[in-house]
């Protein structure tokens, strides 16, 4: 039986960076395979490369050895097919979410779309993401979950192949956090696109994720290890909560952060990294800033 052509790949990447003192290698040796419509995390300590990572896929950074191939084509430079989410939505001030969008849609499509169909896709996108009632509000007038949602409807509303997104929830409170990642889920089951983000939510990259690639510490970073998350979908964050195999991934992917790769700060502290992962543990889909940069 024939093998599903690959989607995306890193190959055999490295980058290094300029400094006064020379080159400082941020990655090493990346390999990475990612299936069409599938979610992958990337989570690990900061420093570790999973930005930069994203970035190479983004085509914002070249690796300095080898590379990214998307569908067979080489990436080299950004394209509407990735469309990136930041942890800061980048909305234009002066612009209201209906325009926000309009601006991506423009750019992407010119003059293929006639007024109407724009203004039919632009709404489409803003409704996917539950903003449908909030056309005309300036980024000021809306909250910082909503901010997020016309971030994300704006990358949707590219059609893009991926979607890159980095922290996309982490300056977000627990509750808007958990709504967007439900609404995050039922957009990628509909539109069964390709999602790679970054993390530092052990929960979250449980709840969302069909694997999560764990970064080892850098300089020199690479891949440690691949967890395939095996949970039914659509997935309910209640139910999970008691699932034991829910809570085994848990603990492992908290076993490769406090054990097997403990942070650069943890090492000079005399407390047990595993006093962090209790903590973490006992507080499921915690959004406090401290606990988050642990992870």
């Amino acid at each position: 039986m024939s093998q599903p052509p690959k989607h995306l790949e890193l190959t055999q990447v490295d980058i290094d960076f300029p400094t006064p003192n020379g080159p400082f290698k941020a990655l090493s040796n990346v390999n990475l395979t990612i299936n069409k419509g599938e979610f992958v995390s990337l989570i690990g300590h900061s420093g570790c490369g999973k930005s930069t990572v994203l970035n190479i896929i983004a085509g914002l950074y070249q690796a300095t050895e080898g590379g990214c191939l998307l569908d067979g084509k080489e990436v080299n430079s950004p394209g509407p097919e990735r469309a990136v989410v930041f942890q800061n939505h980048s909305l234009l001030p002066w612009l209201n979410a209906y325009e926000n969008v309009e601006l991506a849609v423009k750019q992407v499509f010119g003059k293929r779309m006639n007024k109407a169909e724009m203004r039919d896709w632009i709404e489409h996108n803003l409704a996917l993401v539950h903003m449908g009632h909030a056309l005309d509000k300036r980024p000021d007038e809306i909250s910082g979950g909503m901010k997020q949602r016309v971030g994300i409807a704006r990358a949707l509303a590219m059609q893009p192949t991926v979607l890159l997104m980095d922290e996309p929830f982490g300056a977000l409170d627990a509750l808007t956090r958990a709504h967007l990642q439900d609404s995050l889920m039922e957009i990628q089951a509909d539109l069964n696109n390709t999602v790679i983000m970054i993390t530092h939510d052990v929960d979250e990259a449980v709840l969302l994720s069909d694997r999560i690639v764990m970064m080892t510490n850098g300089p020199a970073a690479t891949v440690g290890e691949i967890l395939n998350i095996d949970l039914p979908r659509p997935r309910d964050r209640i139910a999970l909560a008691d699932n034991p195999e829910y809570n085994q991934y848990r603990h492992q992917v908290l076993k490769f952060l406090y054990e097997k790769q403990r942070s650069p700060d943890a090492q000079q502290s005399t407390k047990p990294a595993s006093g962090a992962a209790v903590t973490l543990a006992l507080t499921p889909n915690q959004t406090n800033d401290d606990t988050e940069q642990a992870a």
